[in-house]
């Protein structure tokens, strides 16, 4: 057993601490043999549960799932503590001289007085501090780890910025039904590698026209899984009633089913 003080209350520095045990020769089998790619999954986990907690305004769910969320940053830096590249307190250095770097109009002398002023200056900073040139070399640094909804809406708003955009959501809409008439055609062709970018061209086309609604298409669709599972439970369930074999069913049966759950909700 290592030599821990036990306590009433503990803060960030003490959990960075417990991560330094855990890590040690004393510490934890399973967390010495981790890397920051066995626990990259965990990491994305961590995140989704905080905004599932966050989507439900729940509480006291959000400061466990934050702390969790926390965790994952602390396990990362300690590894690259123990490889004597940075540790927890670089990474917090660099992101406080960050948040005073980009807010000049808080920190320094620049005036900017609305949210829209605030945006500008923090893209104008951020393309300067990274050496960035063009706005393609911003539009390469939107990561491509992100959902693909949401890193295709970033780079819309990217090209927006320098009117590269539809004038209104009706011209988008346009645009996404060419999208889908091309895809048509690819079918019919029966080249799967075409099929592929044209579905990929529907997706981009579907996120242009959220997006001039003003609509999250990430949370749409998210939306949108949950009705489908809500209304396939509420099939089996009327086939439980009626004594029916879901998977007995043809796809017209299951079809009528749907419908019939469809126009009760």
């Amino acid at each position: 057993m290592v030599d821990f003080e036990f306590k009433s209350s503990y803060n960030f520095y003490d959990l960075v601490n417990i991560m330094s045990i855990l890590r040690s020769p004393d510490g934890c089998p399973w967390d010495r043999e981790q890397s920051h790619k066995s626990i990259r999954r965990d990491f994305l986990e961590e995140c989704y549960e905080a905004i599932e907690a966050i989507d439900t305004d729940d509480k006291e769910l959000l400061e466990e799932e934050l702390g969790d969320v926390l965790l994952q940053v602390v396990f990362h830096a300690q590894i690259e503590a123990e490889a004597g590249s940075f540790n927890a307190d670089d990474v917090c250095d660099g992101i406080c001289k960050k948040l005073i770097i980009r807010h000049p109009h808080v920190f320094g002398e620049v005036e900017a007085d609305t949210s829209e002023e605030v945006l500008k200056n923090w893209d104008a900073i951020k393309m300067q501090t990274k050496s960035q040139q063009t706005l393609s070399e911003v539009m390469h640094s939107v990561s491509p780890a992100m959902p693909a909804l949401i890193r295709a809406d970033k780079i819309q708003n990217k090209a927006r910025k320098v009117g590269f955009d539809f004038p209104d959501v009706n011209t988008a809409l346009g645009k996404l039904e060419e999208e889908i008439a091309e895809l048509k055609a690819a079918i019919a062709d029966g080249a799967k590698d075409e099929i592929m970018g044209e579905i990929g061209d529907v997706l981009f086309s579907a996120v242009n026209v959220s997006r001039l609604l003003k609509i999250d298409s990430e949370k749409a669709l998210s939306d949108t899984s949950e009705k489908f599972i809500s209304r396939f439970e509420d099939m089996e369930k009327l086939c439980k009633e009626r004594d029916i074999d879901i998977n007995s069913l043809s796809l017209t049966e299951l079809d009528k089913l749907w419908d019939e759950v469809k126009s009760s909700n």
